[in-house]
């Protein structure tokens, strides 16, 4: 164990301090993907009206998400406001912008892909049973949509808590950042601390995400 640099993870609270440090990083991702949800479920819906300047404002929008990179959008967002606006943004508060800036532009992506990827037939065969419109959309549009959306929407979800690693970079102290701190203060007591921590981080990483991935695979086999 020591050779694997593990032993200083049961020196004192090590262990724990990893722990909080992941559940920073889960709460930031968890806020972030409820706005997302909120705010793309509109968006998406607004991309697919036939309103031309809103439809390439929001395009504009979602290709601007796409090729910024977050961190980027990190240190305009924590650096940026506090210097040209004279706003105090908390680092935390900062990340919970940014990854609900990121989240809303991949979600409303998705529940736009799954709005138009319902054929037209549905729409027409549904008016030809007598439903109304509003008929259509409960009975047959929306489950549908929904069926498309939720195995997107849980990979988004696992691709979210995965990225939050990057907001150490403005001082949010999650689960990479307090391995750093472990590794730097036992540097010379256990030079091979890294990869026992790293190896760690990366179990915990998985033991957060892998009930997601499994989840979204299973609805994509029983709704394929």
């Amino acid at each position: 164990m020591r050779n694997l640099g593990l032993d200083v993870l049961l020196k004192g609270t090590n262990m724990l301090r990893l722990l909080e440090g992941l559940w920073v990083s889960l709460r930031i991702s968890l806020i972030a993907v409820a706005v997302s949800i909120v705010l793309g479920l509109i968006i998406g819906s607004i991309m697919t009206g036939k309103n031309v300047i809103i439809r390439a404002v929001t395009r504009l929008y979602l290709e601007i998400v796409r090729i910024m990179p977050q961190m980027v959008l990190l240190f305009i967002v924590f650096f940026g406001t506090t210097r040209v606006f004279g706003i105090n943004l908390d680092a935390t508060a900062a990340s919970i912008i940014v990854f609900s800036f990121w989240g809303t532009a991949e979600m409303s992506d998705i529940v736009r892909g799954a709005l138009i990827s319902i054929p037209k037939h549905r729409y027409e065969s549904a008016a030809a049973l007598g439903l109304s419109k509003v008929q259509t959309y409960v009975h047959v549009i929306i489950p549908e949509t929904l069926r498309r959306l939720i195995p997107l929407s849980i990979n988004l979800v696992t691709r979210m808590i995965k990225t939050t690693s990057l907001v150490m970079m403005i001082g949010v102290v999650e689960v990479l950042k307090v391995g750093q701190q472990i590794i730097e203060a036992n540097r010379k007591s256990s030079p091979n601390a890294a990869f026992g921590v790293y190896l760690v981080v990366f179990v915990l990483y998985y033991i957060a995400c892998r009930p997601i991935s499994f989840l979204a695979g299973r609805l994509e086999r029983k709704w394929s």
